[in-house]
């Protein structure tokens, strides 16, 4: 089981928009290699900062308007919101010590 939560649509303005501290969000998809393959360091993330960070999930596949609506081009995608508003964005698989540094500097 995951430590990230699993988004929706529906639920992205309230759990990501209206959150008050800062939320990475995983655009991601079953099919997808790569995506699977980060699934560890995702869940370490959520663990690592549990309390300081929302790590959430969104299957582009399920729901394709938001990835859309944000531009969301390749997955694994990962965007990093602040008080509703992206602030940083990183593409692609990555060694847990990068993904870690790419997320530190927003907490």
């Amino acid at each position: 089981m995951s430590n990230a939560t699993d988004l929706t649509e529906a639920d992205f303005q309230a759990e990501v928009c209206e959150s008050s501290i800062p939320v990475i969000v995983d655009f991601w998809a079953p099919w997808c290699g790569p995506c699977k393959a980060m699934g560890p360091a995702v869940d370490q993330l959520a663990s690592d900062f549990d309390g300081k960070l929302k790590v959430m999930k969104l299957n582009t596949q399920d729901h394709p308007n938001k990835a859309a609506e944000l531009g969301i081009m390749s997955i694994p995608c990962f965007v990093v919101f602040k008080d509703g508003v992206e602030v940083a964005r990183l593409t692609g698989g990555r060694a847990y010590d990068e993904f870690k540094a790419f997320v530190e500097p927003h907490l």
